[in-house]
């Protein structure tokens, strides 16, 4: 017989072993209290908020209401009853009672106001909604993020792409095998994006068909440690979704849909990479390897990779990049195209697009069947098609298009509303007539007009410096904004990429801090 001490030696080691054999690193306690943001900034209150148990309902000091939300309170003592006013809006709440009334109009609640302490609490997200604010609750981080439903300022998407291939924007390659520095560089990322008005950020967790976490189907990346399918000692998607969170910002899992690797070469790659365990699913071209998508068990894959985060990780959105067929160059996949063209008539070229287009409704489909609230989007190469190839399309003479070059259909995803956004990566200065920015700003708005897609703008501070006319001074950034400022279906900003928002081009960042009415904390 087995005395109850080595059973629970015998269970303690075999839990540690299973850790170790999925390669799943443990992270950082949920932290103890509770975090508030308006808008971006930071709400104190001299008592700490807590959640009643059972029901998981936020309350917060009646205070916080009256000096944060622009509302007019009043506490009765007699009665126990709280009272919330805002222009036509009445809020009544009475200590016992499970109800409120708003406007005269009984509404049931889970929790209603209580006093604790001397203090009158109320429930916040309830209090919230009713004042016209967005509430959003983040459990790992413990930090609930208010918005304000109307004005344009408030409620922008001010985005900022983080790179991971190659180490470009986090990790540094200096960092390898270094949980504390690593996480110290994007503490101090955060902070600086922050500091310039961003309040969301794009991190790169696929780079070349690997992760950023640990995962079940692909390998480590090797920009973590050196050496692809190396584990790190913690989980970094965890911890940069925590800590985006602690700060009221939003994290959106971006990923490369179908590279494989940075280059056609096999020997670094780690066992489960899906060029060693499915080489028939791959084509060279040029000098990288792509994932086939006329595959439907490549696509598949590759949705399963996505699912595998949103199922597993608080992110606010999955996000993809304009990685589909590649620009330029050949892709073999005559094979492919004989084997999975149910349709004989259809061209390659079409056939091509709507294995891109399956590939998105089924994404995008199954997203949403888990988490409805997390946002699917998509950053397409700038320009659809030029004008002279389609009279619908943009008055530009672009090189390549996303329709005719990387067989990208958006505007079939935006018609029939596949994805939540679309953020075009328009790179070019208001001066640049081959692909003007106005011109594409007014196009890519036209598009969405109408829908439910909404639509965000990808910028360049990297060209900032450069050669390419429009690029000499860091006000083409901000007129830029300006003319997104009186188009109404922008609803936001993303810039390409962190180190070059970071490096301060020009003079950039007091610029973004003046335009975005940064204030110091």
């Amino acid at each position: 017989m087995v005395h109850f001490g080595n059973r629970l030696f015998l269970l303690v080691i075999t839990f540690t072993l299973c850790l170790s054999l999925f390669h799943i690193p443990a992270y950082a306690q949920t932290p103890t209290t509770i975090s508030i943001y308006l808008n971006g900034d930071k709400i104190n209150s001299d008592v700490p908020p807590y959640i009643v148990p059972k029901v998981n309902i936020t309350m917060v000091p009646l205070r916080v209401i009256s000096q944060n939300l622009d509302a007019g309170v009043d506490w009765v003592q007699k009665t126990q009853t709280a009272k919330i006013t805002q222009e036509n809006l009445t809020i009544t709440m009475q200590v016992g009672k499970k109800y409120a009334l708003v406007n005269g109009v009984k509404v049931n609640l889970d929790a209603s106001v209580q006093v604790k302490n001397a203090r009158v609490m109320v429930p916040l997200r309830f209090v919230s909604a009713q004042l016209g604010l967005n509430v959003t609750w983040y459990q790992s981080a413990q930090t609930i993020k208010l918005q304000s439903i109307q004005g344009y300022t408030d409620n922008s998407l001010k985005g900022a792409w983080v790179s991971t291939v190659y180490n470009l924007d986090w990790p540094s390659s200096g960092s390898y095998g270094n949980q504390a520095l690593q996480q110290q560089e994007y503490i101090q990322m955060l902070d600086e994006l922050q500091g310039m008005g961003i309040n969301s950020v794009f991190v790169q967790v696929r780079p070349a068909a690997d992760s950023l976490y640990p995962s079940a189907i692909v390998p480590w990346s090797r920009f973590l440690t050196g050496k692809q399918g190396l584990a790190p000692d913690y989980d970094p998607l965890a911890f940069m979704v925590e800590e985006t969170h602690r700060r009221g910002m939003e994290f959106h899992a971006w990923f490369n849909p179908f590279r494989a690797n940075t280059d056609a070469k096999l020997d670094n790659l780690a066992p489960n990479h899906v060029a060693i365990s499915h080489p028939e699913w791959i084509v060279t071209s040029g000098t990288k390897l792509y994932i086939n998508p006329g595959i439907p068990d490549a696509r598949q894959h590759i949705i399963d990779t996505v699912m595998e985060v949103v199922n597993n990780y608080e992110i606010d959105g999955v996000h993809l990049d304009d990685y589909f067929y590649p620009s330029s160059g050949s892709f073999d996949d005559e094979l492919s195209y004989l084997a999975f063209n149910s349709n004989p008539l259809m061209n390659k070229a079409d056939w091509r697009r709507n294995n891109i287009n399956l590939f998105v409704q089924q994404l995008g489909k199954s997203i949403h069947r888990v988490k409805s609230g997390v946002e699917f989007g998509i950053s397409p190469f700038g320009v659809w098609r030029n004008h002279a190839m389609d009279r619908t399309g943009s008055n530009t003479k672009a090189s390549i298009t996303a329709y005719d070059n990387m067989y990208a259909d958006v505007r079939t995803w935006i018609r029939e509303e596949w994805i939540d956004y679309v953020a075009p990566q328009l790179y070019w200065s208001l001066s640049f007539t081959i692909a003007q920015y106005d011109v594409l700003v007014d196009w890519w708005a036209n598009e969405v007009r109408g829908t439910n897609v909404d639509l965000y703008i990808g910028h360049s501070p990297y060209k900032l410096g450069t050669t390419e006319v429009g690029w000499n001074s860091a006000q083409e950034i901000i007129n830029q904004l300006k003319y997104n400022r009186n188009v109404f279906e922008v609803k936001g900003d993303i810039y390409f990429s962190a180190k070059d928002l970071r490096r301060n081009p020009l003079g950039l960042i007091a610029e973004l801090q003046s335009y975005y009415k940064v204030t110091s904390p």
